[in-house]
């Protein structure tokens, strides 16, 4: 079988679909994972075959913008390599590929903000394409998997087939440091994934927090881009600043700091690491709405701090609870139990085997 991957956006994209894509080559499928030029190196850094289809990134919420130029770029591919199934995400670009090929088409995706009214006005701006390519509807997608923990999935949302969350991130090599715990400290861990280069705490505070974490003790590390390191090492002190496998650090912390991203909010529950939530966008801020509504969490909002409280001292007074109360981690490594007893990667793909053999 012949399955072709799409992904677009962010880095988190690709490393959300690699365990499936991976699955599907260890079973003996071709796979091709078709994307932006600005996920290239991501692609090759998790080991799928990727093709570049647009120069630019995608941004999610403007599939009318690019769909043409996105779609018929996808038709030459598929025009060379023809795939007997087709996988897809947020965006509804591969869903018309999908039914212009008339074969199946799986949208995978970590389902934890709202999506529906979005979903409906992708679908209305790609009307056009559809009449381009003459198709009369759009239909609903064959197989819906979400790597979602059932426990934060929004009210409302579709049924689907769950997937358990199998980190993938980029690698470096990794030194005794990054898997074991330091002797009589804890251990925090701060990140802004791979869109920033620091994280943008309220006030401009990441020195303070910095300071005020390695003060009570705690052993700081930043998993940043290496430019960060090079920019601001110098500027926060005793700290490890730089690319940091997340995959392989997260279960020797005690406690993260982060934007919101999709990628390392989930990792981060895979290693069961209760979490203070600085979003930096609404997407963000749906992610740390629902961990934090779990008691896994704590949402710190730049733009709104509590009443009488100065917003760089949020973060600050977020990390000092989740690190006094124990009930944060409990919280936390019961949504690892539960994500870990979803069907894994290998699970799934029979399901997909299932649509192309039916």
């Amino acid at each position: 079988m012949k399955i072709l991957f799409t992904v677009g956006g962010s880095q988190a994209a690709v490393f959300g679909v690699a365990p499936l894509a991976a699955a599907a080559r260890n079973a003996g499928h071709e796979v091709l994972l078709a994307a932006d030029e600005p996920l290239m190196a991501a692609a090759q850094s998790v080991g799928l075959p990727a093709v570049c289809i647009t120069a630019e990134r995608m941004r999610y919420g403007q599939d009318g913008m690019t769909a043409a130029a996105r779609i018929d770029a996808l038709l030459d591919l598929t025009g060379q390599w023809s795939p007997d199934l087709v996988v897809g995400g947020l965006s509804h670009v591969p869903r018309v590929l999908a039914a212009r090929l008339k074969v199946p088409y799986v949208r995978h995706i970590w389902h934890i903000a709202p999506m529906a009214r979005r979903d409906r006005t992708a679908v209305a701006e790609l009307q056009p394409q559809l009449e381009r390519l003459g198709l009369t509807e759009l239909p609903d997608p064959d197989l819906f998997i979400d790597l979602c923990p059932p426990s934060l999935r929004p009210p409302g949302a579709p049924a689907a087939r769950s997937m358990r969350w199998v980190p993938r991130v980029t690698q470096r090599r990794v030194e005794p440091w990054m898997y074991t715990r330091p002797e009589g400290r804890r251990r925090a861990l701060i990140t802004a994934g791979t869109r920033n280069l620091v994280l943008d705490t309220p006030g401009s505070s990441l020195r303070r927090l910095v300071e005020e974490l390695t003060g009570a003790g705690v052993e700081v590390l930043i998993a940043a881009l290496p430019e960060a390191a090079e920019r601001y090492g110098a500027q926060l002190g005793d700290v490890r600043i730089g690319w940091i496998p997340l995959d392989v650090v997260a279960p020797t912390c005690d406690l993260a700091v982060h934007h919101g991203g999709a990628t390392t909010a989930m990792t981060l529950i895979n290693a069961g690491v209760p979490q203070l939530i600085v979003p930096d966008n609404g997407y963000g801020k749906a992610v740390a709405e629902a961990v934090s509504g779990f008691g896994a969490a704590i949402l710190a909002d730049p733009h709104r701090p509590p009443a009488g409280q100065e917003p760089g001292e949020t973060v600050v007074a977020g990390c000092r609870e989740i690190l006094g109360d124990p009930r944060y981690a409990e919280r936390t490594r019961a949504l690892a139990r539960e994500s870990a007893a979803l069907p894994t990667p290998d699970e799934v793909l029979r399901d997909i085997e299932a649509l192309v053999a039916r």
